[in-house]
């Protein structure tokens, strides 16, 4: 895809919440994470243990800058001009929501959590969570908020590794540096308290809490079996031959997207019909439509 397409795909509605989730993030690691100590993941992660042992002018906000700018434009080719853009723009909002909070507004933020104290544990929980919401609303809406990701998404194929294994090797080994910097465990352990707070907020703002579910049924009845399912959740389903690998007989199998709610009556429904069907359930992360499906 040219510049000029990618450049028409950019919704100036996404900057919106954008700027929410870069000021979100900042929220969560300046008043939860940085006056105690505490480390994000990532880029963000290592920002906050570079400030710490530089001189004071070189801030977290400065590092944030320096650190994901050359990342984001090194991925240009293989993430595209709008998911860099809107990057790019997320890290600029977080970094002057943590500039603002750190040196502009009346919070004091040098020596422990506004909120929280110096409690290390809801410190922990509350800016891993908040953070988290940050980051998740920035991948929502087409970007992301640490540059890690995207060398992850560049580097972890060509290292036999999931773009999720190349992010926590990442963050073990920035943690392990960050122990052995301040020669103390306590705040790298609680860290990773942090980031898995994070990483579960981060799937529940993207993929939901209530994720569909996949039901594929094999059966010899798939007109009776979708007609049922149809008129009883008003949703169509999609039918394939098959064949029984132990049998030989012709088989058919039933694709069809329920939540949660509807899987006891969707047994029931399939069951009444043809007790011998076959059902698996899986969980799918999004389900999209075209206008013309509806």
């Amino acid at each position: 895809m040219n510049l000029k397409a990618e450049l028409s795909r950019i919704k100036p509605s996404n900057f919106i919440l954008l700027t929410i989730a870069g000021l979100i993030n900042a929220f969560g690691v300046t008043v939860f994470l940085a006056p105690v100590k505490l480390y994000d993941s990532g880029i963000s992660g290592t920002s906050m243990l570079l400030s710490q042992i530089t001189p004071e002018y070189m801030t977290l906000s400065l590092f944030l800058l320096l650190l994901n700018i050359p990342l984001f434009l090194y991925g240009l080719r293989k993430q595209g001009a709008t998911f860099t853009i809107y990057s790019l723009y997320a890290v600029a909002i977080y970094s002057l929501g943590a500039w603002l909070i750190t040196d502009v507004l009346p919070i004091d933020v040098s020596m422990a959590s506004p909120l929280a104290g110096d409690d290390l544990l809801l410190c922990a929980i509350f800016g891993g969570l908040i953070s988290g919401i940050g980051s998740g609303l920035t991948i929502r809406y087409g970007g992301a908020i640490d540059g890690i990701e995207v060398m992850a998404v560049i580097f972890a194929k060509k290292l036999n590794l999931t773009v999720g294994t190349f992010v926590m090797m990442y963050n073990v080994l920035l943690y392990v540096i960050c122990g052995v910097m301040i020669e103390s465990w306590i705040l790298p352990l609680y860290s990773i308290v942090t980031y898995g707070a994070a990483l579960k907020t981060v799937d529940f703002i993207v993929e939901g809490l209530d994720r569909s579910k996949a039901v594929m049924i094999i059966t010899e009845k798939p007109s009776e079996i979708s007609s049922a399912l149809i008129e009883e959740f008003e949703c169509g389903t999609t039918n394939m031959p098959a064949k029984g690998g132990f049998s030989g007989k012709d088989k058919s199998v039933v694709y069809f997207v329920v939540n949660r709610f509807q899987i006891a009556k969707m047994k029931t429904i399939v069951h009444a019909i043809d007790p011998l069907a076959f059902m698996t359930i899986t969980e799918v992360a999004d389900v999209f439509t075209s206008p013309a499906s509806n």
